[in-house]
This record gives C-alpha cells, sequence and structure tokens, in this order.
C-alpha cells in the first residue's frame, strides 16, 4: 500500500540485493540436482580405469563450490531481508507512536487502548515478518519453480507433463485459502485487542482487585478473552492446519507418479537412473516453491488484516488538532476566560448532550470553585479549555481568542491540569515534576513542591527528590500522588491552572495551606477548581454550581446559600455528614 511505500523507501539498495542474493541461492540450488545426475550417469557408471573417480572428484569439488556460493547468497538474502524489515518496523513504529500522541481523549475511546497497544506491537510485528519472508521468497520461489521446470522439461518433456496435473490442484486451495482466511485473521487480531485490553486493566488495577478479592473473577475475564482469542486463532489457523498436509499428499502424489513413469522408462532404455533421480529433485523443487508461495500469501492474508488496522490509525485525523488555528503565535498571557453558549456531547450523532448552552466569564487571577453532582459535567467543561476535548457548539475564548485558534502548543503551555485521576510515571519524583518545566532549576523544583504541602514528605525520604517512582507512583501514598501532580503543573508557571477534584486524598488542613499558597504566590493565575466537599470551594471567588450538564448557579458562598437549590442541598447534605461523623 501507498501508505507504507515511505517506510520501505529508505531501504531500496537492501531491497534489491536481497532479492538478487536469493537468486545466486536458487541458481546453486537447480544445478545442484543436474551435477548429481551427471554423477550418476558418467561418473558411476563410466567403465574406464580410474576415470570415472576423477570425474567424481571433480564434479563434487564444482558442487562444494556452489554450496559455498548458496550459503553466501542465503545469508546476504537472510541479512538484507531482516535490515529491511526491521528497519521499515522502526519507522511504522515511531509514527503509529507519533499519531497516538496526537490524538484527543475521544479518538483513544474511539479506538481503545488495549486495541491501540496491540496494533503498535503484534500488528506492525506481523508486517515486518512478511517483509522478511517475501524478500526471501518472493523470487526464490518463482526462481526455483521455473528454474526446476525448465530443466525438467530439458531433461524429459513427456515426464514433466506429470507435474502440469497437479499444478492446477494447488493453485486452486490457495485462493480458496486467501478468500476464507483474510476475514478470519481479522477477528483473530480483535481477539488479542480484547485479551490486551483485560490484561492491562487487571494488572494496573492489581491493588484494587487484591484488595476486594477478586483474582477469581478477573481469571474468568482473562480465560473468557483466552479462549476467545484460541477459537479464534484455531479458525484462522485451522486452513494452514489443513491445506499444508493436503499439498504435501499432492507432492507426495506427484513424486509417486514420477517414480512410476520414469522407472518403465528406464527398464525401457529411454531414461538414464542419474536423471530420474535429478528429475525427482526438480519435482520435488517445483512443488515446494508452490508451497511456498502459498505460505506467503496465507501470512500474508494475516499481514494484510494488520495492515488494515495500522491504517485505520494512520489515517485517522486526530479530533483535535491545529492545523487550521489561525493565530499559531498567539499566547496565553492573561488568563481571562469565556464560555459563550457551549454545548458538548462525546458521541457526535448522540443526541445526549453532556453540556448545554453554559455561558460564563473569569476575569483574570480569579479562583473560580465548581460544584455539583457527580456525572454532571464539570471535568468535561474544564477540559475544553486545553482542548481535551472540542466543543460541539458555542465557543470557549481564552484572553479573548477562541482556543481553536491557538496552536496546541501554545495554549496547553498556558494551561496547568491536574486531571481527576493523578498519573506519575516510572522515574525519580525529581524527574516527574519537571514534566512542567524540563529547565527548572532544583530550587524552583523545591518552591513547587512547597507551594503544594509536597516538600515535606518528600525531604524526609532517605533519597530526597532522587526517590525512584515505582509505575504509575505506586510507593507513595494517594495524597502524596495528588500532591505532586500538583507541584508539577505549578512548574509550569501556567496562566490557567485547573484543579480537577485533587486534593480529595488530601486531610482538610493540608487542603487549607495549599490554598493559602494558591492565594499568595498564585494570585495572577485564574484557577479553576473542581471539588466534591464546599469546604474546597467555599473561599472562592466565585462558585460554579452545575447540574446535568447546565450551569445553574453562580456566586459567592452566602449568596448561592441564599438563592441556589442545588447549592442548598449539597450544603446541607455534607453539614449533616459532618454532624453523623462527629457524633
Amino acid at each position: 500500500m501507498k501508505i507504507f511505500a515511505k517506510y520501505l523507501r529508505p531501504y531500496i539498495v537492501s531491497m534489491i540485493l536481497g532479492p538478487l542474493c536469493m537468486i545466486v541461492e536458487v541458481i546453486g540450488e537447480v544445478l545442484m540436482p543436474f551435477f548429481l545426475a551427471r554423477i550418476i550417469n558418467d561418473g558411476v557408471g563410466y567403465s574406464g580405469e580410474g576415470m570415472g573417480v576423477h570425474f567424481i572428484a571433480a564434479m563434487g569439488v564444482l558442487m562444494v563450490c556452489t554450496a559455498l556460493f548458496m550459503m553466501i547468497g542465503g545469508i546476504g538474502g537472510a541479512f538484507f531481508a531482516i535490515r529491511t524489515a526491521t528497519g521499515f518496523a522502526d519507522g511504522l513504529r515511531r509514527d503509529i507512536f507519533r499519531k497516538i500522541q496526537a490524538f484527543s481523549f475521544a479518538d483513544i475511546d474511539r479506538f481503545s487502548t488495549g486495541s491501540l497497544v496491540t496494533r503498535l506491537t503484534n500488528d506492525v510485528t506481523q508486517i515486518q515478518n512478511i517483509i522478511v519472508m517475501i524478500m526471501r521468497m518472493a523470487l526464490r520461489a518463482p526462481g526455483m519453480f521455473i528454474g526446476a521446470l525448465v530443466m525438467a522439461f530439458i531433461m524429459n518433456p513427456s515426464l514433466a507433463m506429470v507435474i502440469f496435473v497437479m499444478i492446477p490442484v494447488l493453485v486452486v486451495g490457495i485462493l480458496v485459502v486467501l478468500k476464507i482466511s483474510f476475514p478470519r485473521f481479522r477477528r483473530m487480531q480483535a481477539g488479542l485487542d480484547s485479551l490486551n485490553a483485560t490484561v492491562r486493566e487487571s494488572v494496573t488495577n492489581v491493588r484494587v482487585v487484591k484488595s476486594f478479592v477478586r483474582e477469581d473473577m478477573e481469571c474468568g475475564k482473562f480465560n473468557d478473552a483466552n479462549i476467545e482469542l484460541q477459537e479464534s486463532t484455531l479458525r484462522a489457523m485451522g486452513l494452514m492446519i489443513f491445506v499444508m498436509p493436503l499439498m504435501q499428499l499432492a507432492t507426495n502424489a506427484t513424486t509417486l507418479a514420477v517414480v512410476y513413469l520414469g522407472g518403465n522408462q528406464i527398464i525401457g532404455g529411454v531414461m538414464d537412473a542419474g536423471d530420474l533421480s535429478a528429475f525427482i529433485n526438480y519435482v520435488t523443487q517445483i512443488l515446494s516453491s508452490l508451497m511456498f508461495l502459498s505460505m506467503i500469501i496465507i501470512n500474508s492474508t494475516r499481514a494484510l488484516a494488520s495492515a488494515q488496522r495500522i491504517r485505520e490509525v494512520l489515517e485517522t485525523e486526530p479530533d483535535v488538532d491545529d492545523v487550521h488555528a489561525g493565530k499559531k503565535d498567539a499566547q496565553v498571557l492573561k488568563g481571562r476566560v469565556e464560555f459563550k453558549d457551549v454545548s458538548f456531547r462525546y458521541h457526535k450523532n448522540s443526541d445526549e448532550w453532556v453540556l448545554s448552552h453554559i455561558s460564563a466569564v473569569v476575569e483574570p487571577g480569579k479562583t473560580i470553585g465548581i460544584i455539583g453532582s457527580t456525572g454532571c459535567g464539570k471535568s468535561t467543561l474544564v477540559q475544553l479549555i486545553p482542548r481535551l476535548y472540542d466543543v460541539d457548539e458555542g465557543s470557549v475564548l481564552v484572553d479573548g481568542i477562541d482556543v481553536r485558534e491557538y496552536s496546541l502548543e501554545h495554549l496547553r503551555d498556558g494551561v496547568g491540569m491536574v486531571l481527576q485521576k493523578n498519573e506519575l510515571f516510572s522515574g525519580t519524583i525529581s524527574e516527574n515534576l519537571l514534566w512542567g518545566d524540563p529547565d527548572a532549576s532544583a530550587q524552583e523544583v523545591t518552591e513547587a513542591a512547597g507551594c503544594a504541602q509536597a516538600d515535606g514528605f518528600v525531604s524526609s525520604f532517605p533519597q530526597g527528590y532522587e526517590t525512584v517512582l515505582g509505575q504509575g507512583g505506586v510507593n507513595v501514598s494517594g495524597g502524596q500522588k495528588q500532591r505532586l501532580c500538583i507541584a508539577r503543573a505549578l512548574l509550569k508557571n501556567p496562566r490557567i491552572l485547573i484543579l480537577d477534584d485533587s486534593t480529595s486524598a488530601v486531610d482538610t488542613a493540608t487542603e487549607a495551606r495549599i490554598r493559602d499558597a494558591f492565594d499568595h504566590q498564585l494570585k495572577d493565575t485564574t484557577k479553576f477548581i473542581i471539588a466534591q466537599r464546599i469546604s474546597t470551594v467555599k473561599e472562592a471567588d466565585c462558585i460554579w454550581v452545575m447540574d446535568d450538564g447546565k450551569l445553574v448557579g453562580q456566586g459567592s458562598h452566602e449568596e448561592l446559600l441564599k438563592d441556589c437549590v442545588p447549592y442548598q442541598e449539597i450544603y446541607y447534605s455534607q453539614t449533616e455528614e459532618e454532624k453523623k461523623v462527629s457524633a
């Protein structure tokens, strides 16, 4: 396919030299039976004293030299094939990974994480394998077929006609396999997607699994996915299991016919014994080359299914991009945010709106608290600011410019965000914090951690900021992870800071110190704080109350207690909870 051609272009020399080396090997394979026939006919059967031995020795040396050339050709062909295939896979994986990095949340949701992992690994490997096979067999198999067929006709045209009886049978078998196997291989790859997704989810959440003693349930889910993959693999590979013995049967039947007819010709004095031996070798080469071609076609069918899955990723236009941005040089300088009649839905053809007609303005440096019931659209609303999603209707403006007019890099550089699900990466604490600013000094890292109330516990570790975190930050507590994520966002020195329920695992005293640090050190930064607890947003300049995707209230804590029924319900329910706990 054209989309893959550019990954092969840098290796065009290897693609030429590899098959040429294989042709050298093919020539040797075709000549070897002829040399053997000469030894039997002219060497073993020679009656002159000593001459037969000399002839056999000379032909033996010629065969050894031919074998050496075949070895050189085989090694060269394998080397150039592997070099081309691995280089192709390297470039392809890079572009797939780069494309995935450009995907929006919606794009990733559409493919699923497990499927993307499979396409990036197993599907690329399938194409890599078929490139090796094609480079080693695509010229070798036809070359051996043509060469052996020509030699067979030269030696005995009448006996060579036997071969044409079996060739149509093998060709029909190959075509049937090609037609049936493609959809089966595609289903097999989909089964691999499902298995990878199950494994990833279970391993990632292994602590939850163990805390709920649900190992048996997870094993059951894995077994279901594994059995489905096993069954789809058997359906796909079943054809190969059936076809290969059938082809071998055809080969043996043809060989038997040649031996029978050739033996009669030897008895009748029409054919020499050496010629029959060579002819049998040529028959084997002809039918083996057809079997090689069938293997290429079968594996190409599987690789084609993988190629289509990869092409789906490469040809997907990211749901969010800045190709048509009109102000790519603009940067977020003040942090003023405006929502103008914003509506949003996750699926473009759906009638279910997640956000409906939201309009609000936030002046630079103000703190906005956002509160509401679970699933009311709080997180989705703030994710529209850095364009993790794009609005369906209306617009989001930052510093008076529609966010779609910014370059994604400049827009997101101006926005610091701590997502609801806090993620840290394998590496040291310092390396994780430097995601916010790779050029930050050690003092700046310490100051950001101090503002997030993380410096105290980090300094208590024996290795301090060089403490190595496990995958996902498994060796720190939930509250510590939240504070590290806040520190990482602060290092960006953003004009807009979004905290999406980012202090839920932090005690109220520490949370109060974080808010106090924000008031003093981030007074010029526009802050959005999403929370479940009213105490978290109570001191905000303005509190937004959301319900069922709508902005149903705006104002101070006192104003909302007076006029906003949903806010009153949240406040009084939490007050009652606090009374029960204290009692």
